[in-house]
């Protein structure tokens, strides 16, 4: 999940999708509940630390933060995909078109009333994949609004936050801080963060239990959405802010002919959808 939450344009909550740890998640950022912060008000050590599900959400912090330093302190990313698109884009456009699949097997059945959701999940998905990136402030309580929108974002499976950072304009200068320790923008960062989390992961646990189906088939139509943005080929324009490239716009194309760019995009789709199924077979078992 934290890989994918440095790429603009590849969910953190796809990733949780695939993986199977959705519902997991969900309920997990949940128990940090009202009860919770009245031990934490209360001073009830023993509550504080057993009421959350830091079983699940130890580990899975450990390895997002540990992979967002890792690719944008050790190997960065960002700079990977400007260099080497095809490849990358094509191992997560496997990923996202079998998690698709997957998710199409639990769909009870396709009729008016889900298509419904499912054509507005392609809609939504499309206007803010193609939304173009905008200036803003760098004041602190515009960093806390980022936080917000952005870790929203991260939770609804085919809308990537790092890719409403990009559209904030704040993408570089996020995950700059980040990788850099700088306080005065990783705390409001944070905060808003956690505001985000906290709301929408009720919002959306909400939905999956009371509108279980429909909620299924508009992340289905968000997924479909992402795959315009997530589509290996295609003719990207960057922008220098401060030194740094930026993907402001791309424009998707089939290539003409296989060159060994093109063959080892197609393998790197042909990968990511075998982890995928791969991964559901597992489950199953």
């Amino acid at each position: 999940m934290g890989t994918a939450d440095v790429i603009p344009g590849v969910s953190g909550g796809t990733i949780a999708f695939i993986l199977g740890i959705y519902t997991n998640l969900l309920n997990a950022i949940k128990s940090f509940d009202r009860e919770w912060l009245k031990c934490f008000i209360t001073l009830d050590i023993r509550n504080l630390v057993g009421r959350p599900h830091l079983g699940f959400l130890l580990p899975l912090l450990i390895g997002d933060f540990s992979a967002l330093l890792f690719f944008t302190r050790i190997i960065p990313l960002p700079q990977l995909l400007i260099d080497y698109p095809e490849q990358i884009y094509g191992l997560f456009f496997g990923l996202i078109f079998g998690s698709i699949i997957v998710l199409f097997r639990t769909v009870i059945s396709l009729d008016r009333r889900t298509l419904i959701p499912l054509i507005a999940g392609i809609v939504f998905g499309l206007i803010v994949f193609n939304l173009v990136p905008m200036e803003t402030p760098e004041a602190a309580w515009f960093i806390f609004l980022s936080g917000v929108l952005a870790l929203c974002a991260m939770l609804l499976p085919g809308i990537s936050g790092s890719f409403i950072l990009l559209i904030l304009n704040k993408y570089a200068y996020i995950f700059n801080a980040i990788g850099y320790f700088k306080f005065s923008v990783i705390i409001p960062f944070a905060l808003g963060a956690v505001t985000g989390l906290a709301l929408f992961s009720r919002v959306l646990s909400w939905l999956l239990k009371k509108y279980h189906q429909q909620t299924i088939i508009t992340i289905i139509g968000l997924l479909i959405a992402s795959l315009w943005v997530i589509w290996p080929f295609q003719e990207r324009v960057y922008e220098t802010v401060r030194n740094k490239p930026r993907l402001v716009k791309s424009i998707p194309y089939l290539p003409q002919e296989l060159s060994h760019t093109v063959l080892f995009a197609v393998f790197m789709i042909i990968v990511g959808f075998g982890v995928v199924i791969m991964l559901e077979r597992l489950a199953i078992i």
